[in-house]
């Protein structure tokens, strides 16, 4: 849970307590640990919410990377985070800067052909490797006519040989290259700056602000009504 996004939702007992009964001041414990808790998850469904208008289909992994510590009578606060590998990418978003770069590459792959890209608009490990498998594939840097260095993957035009296994059939590639020329698919670079603002913090205070009263209200009749007699 250590990571950058980290929004505490704590309350000063002593301030809320004015103006309650005896019997709802015995009760401000659990009322207190109740609503905060309450309010933090509040918070991160408006988080969640608010993924899909920020980013272009955002995976399931990274919306459910919002999650909730929840309080308790003895430690009335709550914190609402963003686990640490989503935290790790999104960090740019809040914080400004470059996209962050995951994995075992230190290079941005910026796809060229959209049909590599999953329903998500990533391109996915897998697609990557089955790229590099594929005998009209390789990964390297091209020089082009004007002089500037394109490093990427690239495919070559076919008809390309197939590199055949002994004692199985040979099967022709889907999706050759009809072009007659190389084909960029995807090029490699360096990271670009980050458009999008996630607006975490300020999100969430939002939420905690408008949310506390009305949750601390139901809490506190929850708590009353439910009192051990």
């Amino acid at each position: 849970m250590a990571s950058p996004f980290t929004i505490s939702v704590a309350s000063n007992a002593a301030a809320v307590a004015r103006g309650l009964s005896d019997i709802e001041r015995k009760q401000l414990p659990f009322a207190i640990a109740q609503t905060i808790t309450a309010v933090a998850r509040l918070a991160a469904k408006a988080e969640k919410d608010a993924m899909p208008k920020i980013f272009d289909r955002p995976t399931p992994f990274t919306v459910n990377s919002v999650a909730v510590k929840g309080a308790t009578k003895s430690n009335p606060e709550a914190v609402v985070y963003i686990k640490d590998i989503a935290a790790a990418y999104l960090a740019p978003y809040e914080f400004g800067g470059t996209h962050k770069l995951i994995g075992s590459g230190k290079t941005w792959l910026n796809p060229k052909d959209l049909t590599l890209l999953n329903k998500y608009g990533n391109l996915s490990t897998t697609t990557l490797n089955r790229l590099k498998g594929r005998p009209d594939i390789f990964v390297g840097t091209i020089k082009t006519r004007s002089g500037e260095s394109i490093g990427g993957v690239w495919q070559r035009p076919a008809p390309t040989k197939v590199v055949r296994t002994p004692g199985a059939k040979t099967k022709a590639l889907r999706g050759q290259n009809q072009s007659g020329h190389l084909k960029l698919l995807i090029r490699f670079g360096d990271a670009k700056p980050v458009r999008q603002h996630l607006e975490f913090g300020s999100r969430a205070q939002a939420v905690v602000q408008r949310a506390f009263p009305v949750e601390f209200g139901k809490a506190l009749a929850k708590a009353v009504a439910t009192r051990r007699r």
